[in-house]
């Protein structure tokens, strides 16, 4: 195993002197080598948790658990590891049976009166780690969107979002303990390995 630390794409200060620490270790121990990326794993998802609160504050009513879709990985053939926004090839088996309040009154004229669309109600079923593209719309923006065309006649603006750039700084934040924890946990293991 490499003695090089990756951890998430953010630029954080305090890795040198942890890779520095873990030279001093003894990595070719099968029993080490499982402690250190311990450490590691416990350390990044502590990231994933901060991260998921950014995710919870830059969508705080979200009944559809969107903060689910940020995910953690711990490296096998690098001692590290990232947090990072889930991108999903297909959604999930649990559907969601969310169903967004009505204004109206039964019986109120008013409203869409156009039965939903099937590509609409698929997206109402998101549920969790299915809506990381939800996380990544909120972190980017998008340009002025449009539901389609009927008739011959562009429907349904849906305007745009703008970008609340919560990712990069909830990630530096996150990521930052991660490192300290690792310090603080490597230099236990040290002191403990060459203490005796």
């Amino acid at each position: 195993m490499d003695n090089d630390i990756n951890i998430g794409g953010f630029e954080v200060t305090g890795l040198d002197e942890i890779s520095r620490k873990i030279d001093q270790l003894n990595l070719k121990n099968p029993d080490m080598e499982k402690r250190v990326t311990d450490i590691i794993r416990d350390a990044i998802k502590i990231a994933r948790g901060i991260v998921s609160q950014g995710a919870k504050s830059a969508m705080p009513n979200d009944p559809r658990d969107t903060y689910k879709a940020v995910k953690y990985m711990v490296y096998k053939s690098v001692l590290g590891g990232n947090v990072s926004i889930l991108y999903k090839r297909s959604s999930s088996k649990r559907k969601s049976n969310y169903e967004p309040p009505r204004k109206l009154q039964p019986g109120q004229r008013g409203g869409n009166r156009v039965p939903r669309g099937e590509r609409t109600q698929k997206m109402m079923d998101y549920y969790g780690t299915d809506r990381g593209f939800v996380l990544r719309f909120l972190n980017s923006g998008t340009g002025v969107r449009n539901a389609g065309t009927r008739g011959g006649r562009l429907n349904g603006k849906r305007g745009r979002i703008g970008a609340r750039n919560w990712f990069e700084p909830a990630g530096q934040q996150g990521m930052s303990q991660a490192v300290r924890m690792i310090e603080q946990e490597i230099d236990r293991l040290v002191a403990e390995e060459f203490g005796r």
